[in-house]
């Protein structure tokens, strides 16, 4: 096992992942692996699988206990041996992937000690096998780019949910029906914030945690709608089509987000809408009740991510200075305070430098998307779609940043700021 952890934590990628900094959502294709490692006599699985299905098993807890001794001594104390016919091996691989661990940009942030890292090792390992086989990653062959993912992003995030989750449950005594805890994510565009929640999803299930995931999108006015408040502001660039406040159904938020707080018992149901971006030729339109996902109780987690998540209304002068076109979506973004953000138990936000990265993000996304043979925007479309965000953003990002969301509190909120590559920095 050893082995495998060397070979986790040191050799070049050979996956669908970008060898780059860049990082997104990957196409989902089947995979070879080469390997010269024998699979495991007792586990039908092929060697990449093999890491995650001894998480658990006796050797998982050799190796906690040679980690925390390093940890604690810096030297090591006990002979680590492979699970695979081979040599001894030793235990430095173990301590190259704890160090890289414990070298992340969001480790004094979460108050993650090297101490705490070591107590639970042994998580960290099941949960970046289990991402791993989440994204059609070989775990044998991570290159910097996807350990910087998995191991300084989305399983510190993760941990600090659970805190957060932890905490709330605490508040109730036994026997109490509890309420979803409700996570918001704000997030600009392309920053990877549906890729975040995606695999948060994957491992509160790991956890035993039922999870519902919703996004704005899915709250987005219907195309008769969408007409509507296009005719009602004629020349208006900014509410021609879906995307900034007034252009969502603030009553069906409330009622998605109010039946969901509901699902404290077994057997309770709700139907959560989704939102068809391809219909009427890209101007889409609300997906019909027959295909909504069902969403079953008891839920411990809903998972609430959008790009103007969290926003609230600046003063008239500020958007004046911005966009003219801005002043009724300023106006609008009055009422979405009570329709989203009193609802949501904790925050994460994703801070950026520049809001024109989405520029650049979105045109990776459209021509990814055309180089796997689906239709794509074209340059100057993607830089007419970004447009109508970017003033919302010029506007909002810097109370966000400076205030964070409407109604949020300094002790559930957690800001991530993350470079051009989508990668978390050090920062605020």
């Amino acid at each position: 096992m050893a082995r495998l952890l060397n070979s986790l934590c040191l050799s070049q990628a050979v996956t669908p992942w970008p060898t780059s900094n860049s990082f997104s959502l990957p196409i989902f294709k089947s995979q070879q692996y080469s390997s010269t490692l024998p699979p495991h006599p007792k586990l039908s699985c092929a060697p990449p699988y093999c890491f995650t299905s001894v998480c658990g098993c006796s050797w998982i807890e050799s190796n906690v206990t040679s980690v925390v001794n390093i940890a604690s001594s810096g030297r090591r104390r006990s002979q680590l041996y492979s699970v695979f016919p081979s040599t001894a091996a030793s235990v430095n691989a173990v301590q190259n992937l704890f160090e890289f661990i414990c070298s992340g940009p969001l480790m004094d942030k979460l108050g993650l000690t090297s101490e705490k890292v070591a107590e639970s090792i042994d998580k960290w390992l099941q949960y970046g096998s289990q991402l791993c086989r989440l994204f059609q990653l070989n775990e044998l062959y991570l290159n910097d780019a996807q350990k910087v993912r998995i191991y300084h992003y989305y399983i510190p995030v993760f941990l600090w949910c659970e805190d957060q989750i932890s905490q709330y449950r605490s508040t109730y005594n036994d026997g109490e029906e509890i309420p979803p805890f409700v996570i918001g994510f704000s997030a600009p565009q392309g920053s990877g914030k549906t890729t975040l929640v995606f695999a948060l999803d994957q491992l509160f299930r790991v956890n035993g945690r039922k999870c519902a995931t919703l996004s704005i999108d899915d709250f987005y006015l219907t195309a008769e709608d969408q007409v509507k408040l296009r005719e009602a502001y004629p020349g208006n660039r900014l509410l021609e089509f879906r995307g900034n406040a007034g252009s969502h159904d603030l009553s069906l938020s409330v009622e998605m987000l109010t039946a969901l707080s509901k699902l404290s018992k077994e057997g309770l149901k709700v139907k959560v809408p989704r939102y068809d971006k391809s219909a009427y030729n890209g101007r889409g339109d609300r997906a019909h009740p027959s295909i909504w996902p069902e969403v079953e109780g008891p839920l411990t987690v809903v998972l609430f991510e959008g790009w103007m998540l969290g926003f609230k209304p600046v003063p008239d002068e500020v958007v004046k200075a911005v966009d003219s076109q801005l002043e009724i979506v300023n106006k609008n973004l009055k009422a979405y305070y009570d329709a989203w953000d009193k609802f949501i138990n904790a925050w994460i936000v994703i801070k950026i430098k520049d809001p024109n990265c989405v520029y650049e993000w979105r045109l990776q996304a459209e021509v990814a998307m055309r180089a796997d043979g689906k239709p794509g925007m074209s340059n100057d479309e993607v830089i007419d779609f970004v447009s109508r965000y970017l003033p919302a953003y010029k506007a909002y990002l810097p109370t966000l940043y400076s205030e964070g969301p409407n109604g949020s509190n300094a002790e559930h909120l957690l800001v991530v700021e993350i470079d051009e590559g989508r990668n978390p920095i050090l920062g605020c």
